[in-house]
Protein backbone atom coordinates (compact mmCIF):
# COMPACT_ATOMS: atom_id res chain seq x y z
CA UNK A 1 0.00 0.00 0.00
CA UNK A 2 1.67 3.10 -0.92
CA UNK A 3 0.60 6.15 1.35
CA UNK A 4 2.89 8.94 -0.15
CA UNK A 5 -0.19 10.80 -2.27
CA UNK A 6 -2.73 10.98 1.08
CA UNK A 7 0.40 11.82 3.08
CA UNK A 8 2.30 14.86 0.85
CA UNK A 9 -1.53 16.41 0.45
CA UNK A 10 -2.31 16.39 4.10
CA UNK A 11 1.31 18.04 4.58
CA UNK A 12 0.31 20.55 1.78
CA UNK A 13 -2.24 21.83 3.34
CA UNK A 14 0.06 23.77 5.63
CA UNK A 15 0.60 25.83 2.71
CA UNK A 16 -3.11 26.81 2.34
CA UNK A 17 -2.97 28.48 6.26
CA UNK A 18 -4.59 25.24 7.98
CA UNK A 19 -2.31 25.04 11.06
CA UNK A 20 -2.93 21.17 11.50
CA UNK A 21 -4.68 18.52 10.81
CA UNK A 22 -5.15 14.59 11.61
CA UNK A 23 -6.76 11.97 9.01
CA UNK A 24 -7.37 7.92 9.63
CA UNK A 25 -8.70 5.49 7.87
CA UNK A 26 -10.18 2.37 9.18
CA UNK A 27 -11.38 -0.97 7.19
CA UNK A 28 -12.69 -3.97 8.35
CA UNK A 29 -12.27 -2.69 11.72
CA UNK A 30 -8.82 -1.92 11.42
CA UNK A 31 -6.56 1.30 11.15
CA UNK A 32 -4.97 1.09 7.75
CA UNK A 33 -3.81 4.86 7.89
CA UNK A 34 -3.10 7.82 10.19
CA UNK A 35 -1.19 11.01 9.49
CA UNK A 36 -1.31 13.76 11.92
CA UNK A 37 0.39 17.41 11.19
CA UNK A 38 0.63 20.36 12.04
CA UNK A 39 0.04 22.74 15.84
CA UNK A 40 -3.01 22.79 18.17
CA UNK A 41 -2.14 26.40 18.62
CA UNK A 42 -0.86 29.62 16.61
CA UNK A 43 2.65 29.80 18.11
CA UNK A 44 3.44 26.29 17.18
CA UNK A 45 4.20 25.29 20.60
CA UNK A 46 1.57 22.28 20.88
CA UNK A 47 1.43 19.91 18.07
CA UNK A 48 -1.49 17.84 17.24
CA UNK A 49 -1.82 14.18 19.28
CA UNK A 50 -4.26 11.49 18.84
CA UNK A 51 -5.31 13.05 22.21
CA UNK A 52 -6.30 16.72 20.74
CA UNK A 53 -10.09 17.23 21.00
CA UNK A 54 -12.12 19.35 19.01
CA UNK A 55 -15.75 20.44 18.21
CA UNK A 56 -17.59 18.06 15.78
CA UNK A 57 -19.64 20.98 14.67
CA UNK A 58 -22.36 19.38 12.34
CA UNK A 59 -20.48 15.81 12.32
CA UNK A 60 -22.79 15.87 15.44
CA UNK A 61 -25.48 15.32 13.23
CA UNK A 62 -24.76 11.82 11.71
CA UNK A 63 -24.86 10.46 15.60
CA UNK A 64 -27.94 12.34 16.31
CA UNK A 65 -29.62 10.72 13.05
CA UNK A 66 -28.26 7.53 13.91
CA UNK A 67 -29.62 7.58 17.53
CA UNK A 68 -32.97 8.68 16.23
CA UNK A 69 -32.51 5.67 13.66
CA UNK A 70 -31.97 2.95 16.84
CA UNK A 71 -35.70 3.96 18.11
CA UNK A 72 -36.81 3.36 14.89
CA UNK A 73 -35.05 0.10 15.32
CA UNK A 74 -36.85 -0.24 18.57
CA UNK A 75 -40.16 0.42 17.61
CA UNK A 76 -40.46 3.24 19.59
CA UNK A 77 -40.86 6.26 16.53
CA UNK A 78 -41.65 5.81 12.76
CA UNK A 79 -40.30 8.13 10.21
CA UNK A 80 -43.47 9.46 9.08
CA UNK A 81 -44.82 10.01 12.56
CA UNK A 82 -45.75 13.91 13.03
CA UNK A 83 -43.60 15.99 15.34
CA UNK A 84 -45.92 16.82 17.92
CA UNK A 85 -47.00 13.54 18.96
CA UNK A 86 -43.07 14.02 20.38
CA UNK A 87 -43.18 17.50 20.87
CA UNK A 88 -47.06 18.95 21.53
CA UNK A 89 -46.11 22.41 20.64
CA UNK A 90 -45.41 21.58 17.79
CA UNK A 91 -48.80 20.99 16.58
CA UNK A 92 -49.98 23.85 15.35
CA UNK A 93 -47.42 25.97 13.34
CA UNK A 94 -47.27 28.91 11.19
CA UNK A 95 -45.52 30.07 8.07
CA UNK A 96 -43.89 33.02 6.11
CA UNK A 97 -45.60 33.93 3.64
CA UNK A 98 -43.71 37.32 2.24
CA UNK A 99 -44.31 39.72 5.07
CA UNK A 100 -47.26 37.80 6.57
CA UNK A 101 -47.88 35.26 9.08
CA UNK A 102 -49.94 32.13 8.16
CA UNK A 103 -51.04 28.93 9.78
CA UNK A 104 -49.40 25.95 8.18
CA UNK A 105 -50.79 23.49 5.78
CA UNK A 106 -48.75 20.28 6.17
CA UNK A 107 -47.84 18.53 9.85
CA UNK A 108 -43.76 17.99 10.13
CA UNK A 109 -42.37 15.25 10.19
CA UNK A 110 -39.96 13.32 11.80
CA UNK A 111 -38.69 12.17 8.13
CA UNK A 112 -38.80 16.31 7.41
CA UNK A 113 -36.76 16.90 10.32
CA UNK A 114 -34.41 14.09 9.22
CA UNK A 115 -33.92 15.48 5.48
CA UNK A 116 -33.99 19.24 6.49
CA UNK A 117 -37.66 19.74 4.98
CA UNK A 118 -39.24 20.88 8.11
CA UNK A 119 -39.26 24.08 7.36
CA UNK A 120 -37.04 25.34 10.11
CA UNK A 121 -33.95 27.88 9.63
CA UNK A 122 -30.69 28.16 11.36
CA UNK A 123 -31.12 31.77 13.32
CA UNK A 124 -29.55 30.48 17.00
CA UNK A 125 -30.86 33.93 18.06
CA UNK A 126 -35.04 34.50 17.03
CA UNK A 127 -37.03 36.25 19.96
CA UNK A 128 -38.47 32.90 21.58
CA UNK A 129 -34.76 31.69 21.91
CA UNK A 130 -33.41 34.64 24.09
CA UNK A 131 -36.37 35.10 26.22
CA UNK A 132 -36.30 31.70 27.36
CA UNK A 133 -32.03 31.79 27.79
CA UNK A 134 -32.33 34.94 29.40
CA UNK A 135 -35.67 34.18 31.63
CA UNK A 136 -32.98 31.06 32.46
CA UNK A 137 -30.12 32.70 33.00
CA UNK A 138 -28.53 31.20 30.35
CA UNK A 139 -29.29 27.59 31.98
CA UNK A 140 -32.17 26.41 29.18
CA UNK A 141 -32.14 23.02 28.89
CA UNK A 142 -32.35 21.06 25.69
CA UNK A 143 -36.12 20.66 25.64
CA UNK A 144 -36.84 24.22 26.59
CA UNK A 145 -35.06 25.77 24.00
CA UNK A 146 -36.52 23.45 21.46
CA UNK A 147 -40.07 24.22 22.70
CA UNK A 148 -39.06 27.72 22.76
CA UNK A 149 -38.14 27.41 18.50
CA UNK A 150 -41.76 26.16 17.97
CA UNK A 151 -43.06 29.54 18.67
CA UNK A 152 -41.30 30.83 14.97
CA UNK A 153 -42.34 30.96 11.93
CA UNK A 154 -41.16 28.20 9.23
CA UNK A 155 -39.74 29.85 6.11
CA UNK A 156 -42.16 27.19 3.95
CA UNK A 157 -44.06 24.57 4.26
CA UNK A 158 -42.95 21.21 6.16
CA UNK A 159 -42.26 18.90 2.94
CA UNK A 160 -41.58 21.31 0.32
CA UNK A 161 -38.49 22.48 0.47
CA UNK A 162 -34.79 21.61 1.89
CA UNK A 163 -32.72 23.90 4.01
CA UNK A 164 -30.48 23.19 6.32
CA UNK A 165 -31.48 24.08 9.55
CA UNK A 166 -32.10 23.04 13.35
CA UNK A 167 -34.08 20.31 12.37
CA UNK A 168 -31.55 17.89 14.13
CA UNK A 169 -31.60 20.00 17.47
CA UNK A 170 -35.27 18.93 17.20
CA UNK A 171 -34.67 15.68 17.13
CA UNK A 172 -32.43 15.97 20.48
CA UNK A 173 -35.16 17.09 22.12
CA UNK A 174 -37.95 14.17 20.13
CA UNK A 175 -35.03 11.63 21.45
CA UNK A 176 -34.92 12.84 24.95
CA UNK A 177 -38.99 12.47 25.37
CA UNK A 178 -39.17 9.16 23.90
CA UNK A 179 -36.67 7.64 26.48
CA UNK A 180 -36.98 9.25 28.96
CA UNK A 181 -33.54 10.37 28.88
CA UNK A 182 -31.11 13.53 29.24
CA UNK A 183 -29.47 13.74 25.33
CA UNK A 184 -26.32 12.90 26.28
CA UNK A 185 -26.86 10.60 28.67
CA UNK A 186 -28.77 8.56 25.73
CA UNK A 187 -26.02 8.84 23.70
CA UNK A 188 -23.44 8.07 26.11
CA UNK A 189 -25.41 4.48 27.11
CA UNK A 190 -26.47 3.54 23.32
CA UNK A 191 -23.36 4.77 20.77
CA UNK A 192 -20.82 6.08 23.05
CA UNK A 193 -20.46 3.17 25.60
CA UNK A 194 -21.04 0.39 23.46
CA UNK A 195 -18.33 1.61 21.00
CA UNK A 196 -15.55 2.40 23.34
CA UNK A 197 -15.74 5.80 22.64
CA UNK A 198 -14.47 7.37 26.12
CA UNK A 199 -13.79 11.05 24.94
CA UNK A 200 -16.92 12.31 23.47
CA UNK A 201 -19.53 14.28 25.06
CA UNK A 202 -21.39 17.56 25.19
CA UNK A 203 -19.34 19.23 28.53
CA UNK A 204 -16.17 20.79 27.42
CA UNK A 205 -14.57 18.75 30.74
CA UNK A 206 -11.51 19.79 32.25
CA UNK A 207 -9.40 16.93 30.43
CA UNK A 208 -10.96 18.10 27.62
CA UNK A 209 -10.65 21.37 27.53
CA UNK A 210 -7.29 20.98 28.48
CA UNK A 211 -6.66 18.69 24.65
CA UNK A 212 -8.87 21.54 22.61
CA UNK A 213 -7.15 22.81 19.63
CA UNK A 214 -7.23 26.16 19.47
CA UNK A 215 -10.22 27.45 16.59
CA UNK A 216 -8.73 29.13 13.85
CA UNK A 217 -10.87 31.56 11.35
CA UNK A 218 -10.66 31.96 7.74
CA UNK A 219 -10.66 35.96 7.20
CA UNK A 220 -13.56 36.61 4.31
CA UNK A 221 -11.67 39.19 2.69
CA UNK A 222 -7.87 38.36 2.64
CA UNK A 223 -8.67 34.58 2.62
CA UNK A 224 -5.49 34.50 5.93
CA UNK A 225 -6.61 32.05 8.44
CA UNK A 226 -6.16 33.53 11.87
CA UNK A 227 -6.79 32.43 15.49
CA UNK A 228 -9.97 33.36 17.12
CA UNK A 229 -11.37 32.65 20.70
CA UNK A 230 -15.42 32.50 18.99
CA UNK A 231 -16.84 29.93 20.78
CA UNK A 232 -18.90 27.14 19.46
CA UNK A 233 -22.01 29.40 18.54
CA UNK A 234 -24.51 26.36 18.46
CA UNK A 235 -23.80 25.62 22.02
CA UNK A 236 -27.16 27.96 23.53
CA UNK A 237 -27.15 27.82 27.15
CA UNK A 238 -24.95 25.89 29.49
CA UNK A 239 -27.34 22.98 29.70
CA UNK A 240 -28.09 22.56 26.13
CA UNK A 241 -27.24 19.50 23.58
CA UNK A 242 -27.29 20.70 19.90
CA UNK A 243 -28.15 17.53 18.00
CA UNK A 244 -27.27 19.40 15.05
CA UNK A 245 -23.69 20.76 16.47
CA UNK A 246 -22.76 20.53 20.14
CA UNK A 247 -20.59 17.36 20.77
CA UNK A 248 -16.69 17.34 21.63
CA UNK A 249 -14.76 14.37 19.96
CA UNK A 250 -11.37 12.98 19.64
CA UNK A 251 -10.63 11.72 15.74
CA UNK A 252 -9.63 8.13 17.76
CA UNK A 253 -13.54 8.32 18.85
CA UNK A 254 -14.80 9.22 15.96
CA UNK A 255 -13.76 6.81 13.34
CA UNK A 256 -15.07 4.53 16.12
CA UNK A 257 -18.46 5.62 15.50
CA UNK A 258 -17.55 5.80 11.78
CA UNK A 259 -16.50 2.27 11.37
CA UNK A 260 -19.42 0.91 13.07
CA UNK A 261 -21.63 1.95 10.63
CA UNK A 262 -19.56 1.34 7.78
CA UNK A 263 -19.67 -2.40 9.44
CA UNK A 264 -23.17 -2.96 8.72
CA UNK A 265 -23.88 -1.50 12.05
CA UNK A 266 -21.39 -3.12 14.40
CA UNK A 267 -18.49 -1.77 16.05
CA UNK A 268 -14.97 -3.03 16.66
CA UNK A 269 -15.74 -4.83 19.71
CA UNK A 270 -18.84 -6.75 18.34
CA UNK A 271 -21.80 -4.72 19.47
CA UNK A 272 -24.21 -3.52 17.48
CA UNK A 273 -25.89 0.40 17.36
CA UNK A 274 -28.01 0.20 14.65
CA UNK A 275 -29.92 -2.09 11.64
CA UNK A 276 -28.26 -2.57 8.21
CA UNK A 277 -31.90 -1.78 7.32
CA UNK A 278 -31.99 1.35 9.07
CA UNK A 279 -28.24 2.51 7.73
CA UNK A 280 -29.31 1.89 4.34
CA UNK A 281 -32.63 4.02 4.79
CA UNK A 282 -29.93 6.48 5.77
CA UNK A 283 -28.39 6.36 2.48
CA UNK A 284 -31.03 6.15 0.56
CA UNK A 285 -31.79 9.74 -1.26
CA UNK A 286 -34.98 11.26 -0.23
CA UNK A 287 -35.19 14.65 -2.29
CA UNK A 288 -37.25 15.14 -4.83
CA UNK A 289 -38.45 17.79 -6.74
CA UNK A 290 -37.73 21.62 -5.61
CA UNK A 291 -35.92 20.06 -2.54
CA UNK A 292 -33.14 18.20 -4.81
CA UNK A 293 -33.02 21.70 -6.55
CA UNK A 294 -32.59 23.33 -2.78
CA UNK A 295 -29.86 21.14 -1.97
CA UNK A 296 -27.80 20.97 -5.13
CA UNK A 297 -27.36 24.64 -4.99
CA UNK A 298 -24.95 24.17 -2.10
CA UNK A 299 -23.56 20.34 -1.59
CA UNK A 300 -21.31 18.18 -3.46
CA UNK A 301 -21.58 17.34 -7.14
CA UNK A 302 -23.36 14.01 -7.48
CA UNK A 303 -24.73 13.32 -3.84
CA UNK A 304 -27.94 13.45 -2.83
CA UNK A 305 -29.55 13.74 1.13
CA UNK A 306 -30.66 10.67 3.10
CA UNK A 307 -31.48 10.59 6.75
CA UNK A 308 -29.03 13.33 7.64
CA UNK A 309 -26.50 12.47 5.67
CA UNK A 310 -24.89 13.67 2.21
CA UNK A 311 -25.33 9.84 -0.35
CA UNK A 312 -23.31 9.56 -3.07
CA UNK A 313 -26.39 9.16 -6.10
CA UNK A 314 -23.99 10.08 -9.59
CA UNK A 315 -20.54 8.29 -9.70
CA UNK A 316 -20.04 10.00 -13.22
CA UNK A 317 -21.20 13.64 -12.57
CA UNK A 318 -19.30 13.22 -9.10
CA UNK A 319 -15.84 11.94 -10.52
CA UNK A 320 -16.11 9.81 -7.57
CA UNK A 321 -13.59 6.66 -6.69
CA UNK A 322 -16.20 5.81 -4.18
CA UNK A 323 -19.30 3.31 -4.48
CA UNK A 324 -22.84 4.69 -5.00
CA UNK A 325 -24.57 4.73 -1.45
CA UNK A 326 -21.39 6.14 0.30
CA UNK A 327 -22.53 8.77 2.37
CA UNK A 328 -21.31 11.07 5.84
CA UNK A 329 -21.20 14.63 6.62
CA UNK A 330 -19.18 17.16 7.86
CA UNK A 331 -18.44 20.28 10.00
CA UNK A 332 -18.29 24.13 10.06
CA UNK A 333 -14.61 23.92 11.77
CA UNK A 334 -13.93 21.43 8.15
CA UNK A 335 -14.20 18.01 9.80
CA UNK A 336 -15.06 15.19 6.91
CA UNK A 337 -16.64 11.69 7.53
CA UNK A 338 -17.35 9.17 4.95
CA UNK A 339 -19.04 5.79 5.54
CA UNK A 340 -18.00 3.20 2.82
CA UNK A 341 -20.30 -0.38 3.29
CA UNK A 342 -19.12 -1.83 0.83
CA UNK A 343 -15.95 -2.03 1.62
CA UNK A 344 -16.35 -1.85 5.36
CA UNK A 345 -14.62 1.50 4.82
CA UNK A 346 -14.50 4.73 7.23
CA UNK A 347 -12.04 7.66 6.91
CA UNK A 348 -12.06 10.44 9.48
CA UNK A 349 -10.46 13.61 8.98
CA UNK A 350 -10.38 16.82 11.66
CA UNK A 351 -8.93 20.74 11.61
CA UNK A 352 -10.42 23.26 13.38
CA UNK A 353 -10.61 26.24 10.87
CA UNK A 354 -13.96 27.69 10.87
CA UNK A 355 -15.14 29.63 7.55
CA UNK A 356 -12.44 27.44 5.26
CA UNK A 357 -13.69 27.30 2.29
CA UNK A 358 -10.92 25.18 0.53
CA UNK A 359 -12.36 22.11 3.17
CA UNK A 360 -15.46 22.49 1.62
CA UNK A 361 -14.78 21.50 -2.04
CA UNK A 362 -11.06 20.33 -2.50
CA UNK A 363 -10.15 19.02 0.83
CA UNK A 364 -12.94 16.05 1.07
CA UNK A 365 -12.62 15.08 -2.64
CA UNK A 366 -9.12 14.98 -2.57
CA UNK A 367 -8.90 12.63 0.84
CA UNK A 368 -11.46 10.49 -0.82
CA UNK A 369 -10.09 9.80 -4.24
CA UNK A 370 -6.35 9.53 -2.75
CA UNK A 371 -7.46 7.28 -0.35
CA UNK A 372 -9.21 5.05 -3.01
CA UNK A 373 -6.32 5.12 -4.94
CA UNK A 374 -4.09 4.28 -1.93
CA UNK A 375 -6.48 1.23 -0.83
CA UNK A 376 -6.66 0.48 -4.92
CA UNK A 377 -10.33 0.20 -4.41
Amino acid sequence: MDSSKLTEFLDSLRDKGIPGCDCVVYKDHKEVFRHITGYADNNETRPLTKDTTYWLYSATKIITCTALMQLVDKGSIALDDPVHKYLPEYEKMNVRQGSAIRPAKNTMTIRHLLTMQSGLNYNLAPPSIKNVVKSTRGKASTRQIIEALSYEPLDFEPGTHYEYSLSHDVLGAIIEVVSGQNFGEYLDEHIFQPLGMTNTGFKLTPELKANMSDQFICNVDTLAIVPTKRANVYVLSDNYESGGAGLISTVDDYILFLDALANRGVGHIGNRILSMESINEMRTDQLKGVSRDDFALHEQIGYGYGLGVRTLIDKEISGARSPLGEFGWGGAAGAYALIDVENSLSIFYAQHVLECEVTRGVVPTSIRDLTYEMLRL
